[in-house]
C-alpha cells in the first residue's frame, strides 16, 4: 500500500456557511482489492468505460486495484471541534484484515497540523462501526486502550452499537473481518462514559444534524450540514468510489443489506442533487467532495469541489 509518503501534509480547509471543514488524512493508496472484488455487482465494462473519471484517484488500471483514502472530516461549528470518522488507528491487531493491522501512521501529527490536539476535540461522529471508521477512537497507553479524545462525546447509532457488539453474536457480511474492533475501539470509550447512543436523528447544533441512513450497516448514518446558503452531506460509506454516483445500484462487497443500501444511496444522492449539496464520502481521494446532478435514473458528477487533489 502507498502510505502517506506520497501526500501533501499541509492542512486544507473550506468554509460552508458558518462551518469550516478540513480533511485529516491517515493514508491513501491501494485497497488491495480489484473492482470485481470490491464492487462485484458493478456493470460489466463500467470501469473501462469511465476510465478517465476513475483513474488514478479511484482505480489503478495497471494493477487493476481500487484506490481508497482513509481520512477524517474535521468540522468547526459554533465554537466546537467535531471529528467525523476516525480511520483505522495505530497498533491495532487485525488478523483477518492484514492491510489494516498494526499500522504506525502520523494521523495525530496531521490533526496537529490543522491546529487540533486530541483534547481539543468536542465531538466524535462514527458514521458506522466498521474497522476503518473507529480506529482512532482509542490509542494504546502501555498495554491498555484508552480514549484518544478524552474530552469528546462519541456519537454512535444504537443500531450499529448493538449489531457489532460481539455479545449479540450477529452474523455479518464481514465475518471475522471486524474482529477485535468493538473490543479495542468501541468498548473502551463506552466504559469511560463518553458515548452517546442515538436513535432516529440527533441534532448536534443549528448547523449539523445526524440521521439514520441504513443499508451499508444497520445503523449507518449521514451527517447533514446546513448553514447560510450552503449544504453538504457527509455520507460515510454510502459511496466508496465515483463509479457509484454514475451507477448508484452498485454496492460494495461490504454492504450488510444490499437492497436497502441501494435505496438509501438513491435517496441521498437525489437529495444532494435537489439541494445542491456537496457530497463528502468517507473514502474519496482526489478532491474529496463533489456536487452531483441527476442523469435520468442515475447521477453524474457536476463539479469536483473542496480540496486540492491527493497526489
Amino acid at each position: 500500500m502507498d502510505h502517506m509518503d506520497h501526500m501533501d501534509h499541509s492542512p486544507e480547509e473550506i468554509t460552508l456557511g458558518d462551518v469550516t471543514v478540513s480533511r485529516i488524512k491517515e493514508f491513501y493508496g491501494s485497497s488491495e482489492l480489484s473492482p470485481g472484488q470490491f464492487f462485484p455487482d458493478s456493470p460489466h465494462g463500467s470501469w473501462d468505460a469511465r476510465h478517465d473519471q476513475l483513474a488514478p484517484d479511484f482505480w489503478n488500471p495497471r494493477t487493476d486495484e481500487c484506490h481508497t483514502a482513509i481520512q477524517s472530516w474535521l468540522l468547526r461549528s459554533e465554537g466546537r471541534t467535531i471529528l467525523v470518522d476516525t480511520g483505522v488507528g495505530n497498533h491495532k491487531d487485525r488478523p483477518y484484515a492484514p492491510v489494516w493491522s498494526r499500522l504506525d501512521t502520523a494521523y495525530l501529527d496531521h490533526l496537529a497540523a490543522a491546529g487540533v490536539r486530541p483534547e481539543d476535540v468536542d465531538i466524535v461522529v462514527n458514521t458506522h462501526l466498521h474497522i476503518d471508521h473507529v480506529g482512532w477512537n482509542t490509542r494504546l497507553d502501555g498495554r491498555t486502550w484508552v480514549p484518544t479524545f478524552p474530552n469528546a462525546t462519541y456519537l454512535m447509532t444504537r443500531r450499529d452499537f448493538d449489531f457489532w457488539d460481539p455479545a449479540n453474536e450477529n452474523r455479518t457480511v464481514l465475518g471475522r473481518g471486524n474482529q477485535n474492533v468493538f473490543e479495542d475501539s468501541v468498548t473502551p470509550v463506552h466504559r469511560a462514559g463518553l458515548t452517546h447512543l442515538w436513535e432516529g436523528s440527533y441534532r448536534i447544533d443549528k448547523n449539523l444534524r445526524l440521521d439514520l441512513a441504513p443499508g451499508h450497516t444497520p445503523g449507518s448514518s449521514v451527517l447533514t450540514l446546513e448553514s447560510g446558503g450552503d449544504r453538504a452531506l457527509f455520507v460515510g460509506d454510502l459511496v466508496h468510489t465515483a463509479l457509484q454516483i454514475a451507477e448508484p445500484d452498485t454496492n460494495s462487497c461490504f454492504c450488510e443489506d444490499p437492497a436497502q443500501s441501494r435505496a438509501t444511496r438513491h435517496q441521498l444522492l437525489g437529495r444532494a442533487a435537489e439541494s445542491n449539496a456537496l457530497v463528502f464520502p468517507a473514502h474519496f481521494g482526489g478532491q474529496g467532495a463533489a456536487e452531483v446532478a441527476r442523469s435520468g435514473s442515475k447521477f453524474a458528477i457536476k463539479e469536483w469541489a473542496g480540496f486540492s487533489r491527493i497526489a
